[in-house]
């Protein structure tokens, strides 16, 4: 493992001064899925360890895959409701850049349940080890947790138990953070935006408040008029896009989603929320992911385009046939 005296040259200034290194583990993956225990490491600007903490959480449903995490009925229906420990978990994150093994993931667990609770969550960025690895270049066989781990010789002894995976993710987090300062790698961190699609409820939110369905719901979500091209198939590597395709985005992007989507409308694309047979391309950063979309996509053959390489072509769309394709406005650069 790397040292302070192994990096060479002087710590960055613009380094964050504290992270906070987290894992969740949940009901399931979708939207409506809750936490069911969460693990907290904070460590100071140069990735020491400063302390930990841990929760179960009472997901007032199904416990989702006891399988993976091992967490039980039984096991959660004593712990504390998420409103309950939402203080605590926020006097840990706070100041701090928020670190996650596909950050995209825990932040948007972490996000809906303090929506859910009519409480602002205290982030303001995150890191992904995930994109962080890929910066650095390390000679990874795939980005799973396990991969990094090894590779910076950290020993898993409870894999998918909250605060063994942070404490993994913690200790392979300090060299990864070294080798980037020592070669002087800008750290990838994102904007964390705070949800506000948990609304219309009528209760001043206190210490053991349990939103309900009658008291609030989640927003559907934003329509976008349907695409008034037809779908031409496929993207075909070299060329370029062309107006119909449709276009399914996966994890986390650099560009807030929602204006990254806006600018492939605009430019005459069908943006899709899932993956089909029909979809013409699938946007994602981490290919290797085991999402959905990306499941699909290759047991579809559909193609896979990283962000920076679909923006690009995003420049210069080709027209559907027998129209014109207006030049982008500056605004939309």
């Amino acid at each position: 493992m790397l040292d302070d005296r192994q990096t060479a040259a002087p710590w960055p200034a613009a380094y964050p001064q504290g992270y906070a290194v987290v894992d969740v583990e949940t009901t399931g993956l979708a939207r409506d899925d809750r936490i069911i225990s969460a693990a907290v490491y904070r460590l100071d600007a140069r990735g020491d360890v400063e302390d930990h903490w841990y929760t179960l959480v009472n997901p007032e449903r199904d416990p989702g895959p006891v399988w993976i995490h091992g967490l039980t009925s039984d096991v959660l229906e004593g712990a504390p409701l998420f409103p309950e420990v939402a203080a605590q978990l926020s006097e840990r994150l706070a100041g701090r850049v928020l670190v996650a093994h596909n950050a995209a993931f825990d932040w948007s667990m972490i996000a809906r349940e303090y929506a859910r609770a009519a409480v602002t969550a205290p982030v303001e960025q995150r890191l992904c080890t995930i994109a962080l690895a890929k910066e650095l270049r390390l000679p990874l066989p795939n980005h799973k947790l396990e991969s990094l781990a090894a590779h910076f010789g950290v020993v898993q002894q409870r894999a998918h138990h909250a605060l063994d995976d942070a404490r993994v993710l913690a200790e392979a987090f300090r060299p990864s953070l070294h080798a980037a300062a020592r070669d002087g790698v800008r750290l990838p961190l994102l904007e964390c935006r705070p949800l506000t699609e948990w609304y219309d409820s009528p209760v001043v939110p206190r210490a053991g408040y349990r939103p309900s369905q009658s008291q609030g719901s989640w927003r559907p979500a934003r329509k976008r008029p349907a695409c008034p091209y037809p779908n031409p198939g496929r993207y075909e590597s070299d060329k370029p896009l062309m107006q119909g395709m449709r276009v399914a985005f996966s994890g986390d992007t650099s560009i807030d989603r929602e204006l990254l989507e806006d600018r492939a409308v605009e430019a005459g694309l069908h943006v899709a929320t899932s993956v089909s047979r029909l979809t013409s391309l699938l946007v994602t950063n981490d290919p290797d992911s085991a999402t959905s979309k990306t499941v699909k996509a290759k047991s579809f053959g559909t193609p896979v385009l990283e962000e920076s390489a679909f923006t690009h072509l995003l420049r210069d769309v080709a027209p559907a046939r027998g129209t014109t394709v207006p030049k982008p406005s500056p605004s939309s650069e």
